[in-house]
């Protein structure tokens, strides 16, 4: 008999933008483009974007602007529908949950799993708390324990961990150095590729 089973997707790059390369657009903040696919260490990396946040005086506010007028890449929500009425899905993301509300809506409301910000009263950002270190292995971890079949797709170097943990792992529009460096993970780069392959993996109705 096969295992229920789960797929787990990151947020940004997989499903909707990166949201911080939209707020270096809008800023002109250079500095703001670095994401996880260049800097592995993305508590080092929180850190060093709340210090330019600082230093530039910007607010929960003028990210939240920014997120409002951002959507789903294109054929996002489309797929989470498909995949979501084949098995259970779950977003395991490093974002916030004060960011993300606004792109969970467009995407109607999948279960996310992410972490949280220290806001002041004036709405000025003090700090970030993970939930937990490594939080994409260990969930994934967690529902293999639980006895699913699991399935994962990210982009960038914070999600390795993830992509080795899952029964099956594969990268979603990488930059082109992640492959050569985990080349065990098969490559999509369009939601029809990465469809075909967790619908072979995990054996899904077409």
């Amino acid at each position: 008999m096969q295992k229920p089973v789960i797929a787990c997707l990151d947020l940004e790059g997989v499903l909707v933008p990166e949201i911080w390369i939209n707020v270096a657009q809008k800023t002109g903040i250079e500095e703001l483009k670095i994401t996880t696919r260049e800097m592995p260490d993305y508590d080092a990396l929180m850190k060093r974007r709340l210090a330019i946040l600082k230093e530039h005086s910007l607010a929960i506010a003028d990210i939240q602007a920014v997120i409002d007028k951002m959507g789903p890449l294109e054929g996002a929500p489309a797929f989470v529908a498909w995949l979501r009425e084949r098995c259970q899905v779950i977003i395991l993301s490093d974002t916030f949950y004060q960011f993300a509300l606004p792109l969970m809506r467009q995407l109607d409301f999948p279960t996310l799993f992410c972490n949280q910000l220290e806001i002041d009263p004036r709405g000025n950002i003090l700090a970030h708390h993970m939930r937990m270190p490594n939080q994409k292995k260990h969930s994934v971890a967690a529902f293999k324990s639980l006895n699913f079949f699991t399935m994962a797709a990210g982009d960038a170097y914070n999600d390795t961990a993830m992509l080795g943990e899952a029964d099956a792992g594969f990268f979603f529009r990488p930059p082109d150095h992640l492959p050569k460096e985990f080349p065990q993970f098969p490559v999509t780069q369009t939601y029809k590729e990465l469809q075909m392959q967790f619908g072979k993996a995990g054996n899904l109705r077409p």
